[in-house]
């Protein structure tokens, strides 16, 4: 049970026994005028702005920014160089290696399965139900002793639509693992995040991203929220200086927007309506599947035709169609006004054709 959890029973021995490396801004506190200690360059950089000194590397100022906006404390939160990073130190932090596994829902995000991968640990696939909801007996049939982790994403990817809660709730309480919860395209939904049941659940791990809603991708910044304990783990793990200096500062300009960003996420959905109504217009296409997220998954007659026509227009989808359960389906980015309507334009003409 999740009300018993115990985070040295997940721990792998070597990662309890760890002594991570100390930097040199690890160990020095304060402000210096003169810094000798970490075998920078002093002269500076040759750019306009200097970045010859090593940054933050448990980024204080961003994540009090962001905690004040998330409503974490700060020791709850690991920022990492995208969602991946986090991913990978879940899987080197607490599964041993051809010994353990974890349980991924498919269809799903597909980095589960690659850092289980790289990280030489076994994954059981309980698949998603016909309405991409989860399969809970499938799930507590599928974990055993040395089951670790179970990922969920929702919104998911790529169906776009969000898991029930009270499912999620169901298996955070019964499971004594890690359950990561990513909710990466949250902006867009209606269901609340789940980051406001960190105090509820300690076996609870929550990743977001300024990748999606906040228009970030290029900066490549990966959010994890949990316990501090959870979260102690995961800067015991990465690497001393995992977000550059550059990331960090212009994260915290970007913040400062929020306005700005609610203003796209509200256009977006409206967007996404607005499109998935124009998309069950066309003949060719036989369902639009409702979507949480910032775009939608489209199951067509003919779904190869139909991207690589969109292709020779220079319009690129995702082909989905040889997915598990998205047999036939692209996956369709909700993109500006300009753009959907030349996407809409394209495919009127792909029906007359």
């Amino acid at each position: 049970m999740a009300d018993s959890f115990d985070l040295n029973y997940l721990l792998r021995e070597n990662i309890r026994k760890l002594v991570p490396y100390s930097s040199a801004r690890n160990e020095f506190k304060g402000e210096a005028s003169i810094l000798l200690d970490a075998n920078e360059n002093g002269y500076g950089s040759p750019l306009e702005q200097n970045y010859n000194r090593y940054p933050d590397p448990l980024q204080h100022q961003l994540k009090l920014k962001l905690s004040s906006i998330k409503g974490v404390p700060a020791r709850s939160i690991f920022l990492g160089n995208g969602s991946d990073e986090a991913i990978d130190i879940l899987y080197r932090a607490f599964c041993r290696p051809g010994i353990d596994n974890v349980i991924l829902v498919p269809p799903t995000y597909g980095m589960y399965q690659v850092s289980a991968d790289i990280n030489d640990v076994a994954t059981k696939k309980v698949k998603l139900t016909a309405d991409f909801q989860l399969d809970l007996e499938g799930i507590a049939e599928a974990v055993d002793s040395n089951t670790r982790l179970i990922f969920l994403c929702s919104p998911n990817n790529p169906t776009g639509n969000s898991l029930h809660r009270e499912d999620v709730e169901t298996i955070l309480t019964n499971f004594k693992g890690l359950v990561v919860i990513d909710e990466a395209y949250i902006n867009y939904a209606r269901q609340k995040t789940f980051i406001q049941e960190l105090t509820e659940y300690g076996n609870l791990v929550v990743l977001q991203t300024l990748s999606k809603a906040w228009g970030l991708a290029g900066l490549r910044l990966g959010m994890a929220f949990a316990s501090e304990e959870i979260i102690e783990v995961f800067n015991k793990v990465k690497p001393p200086y995992n977000v550059n200096q550059a990331t960090q500062e212009l994260v915290v300009k970007a913040l400062d927007n929020v306005e700005t960003v609610n203003a796209w996420i509200r256009e977006t959905v409206t967007e996404r309506d607005k499109l998935s109504e124009m998309m069950r217009s066309f003949k060719f296409v036989e369902h639009v599947y409702p979507s949480d997220a910032n775009f939608i998954l489209v199951r067509t007659t003919a779904p190869r035709p139909l991207y690589e026509y969109l292709v020779d227009q220079s319009i690129i989808v995702r082909d989905r169609s040889k997915v598990e359960l998205c047999m036939g389906c692209l996956r369709i980015t909700v993109g500006t006004p300009a753009e959907n309507k030349a996407l809409v334009d394209a495919l009127t003409r792909y029906g007359r054709l």
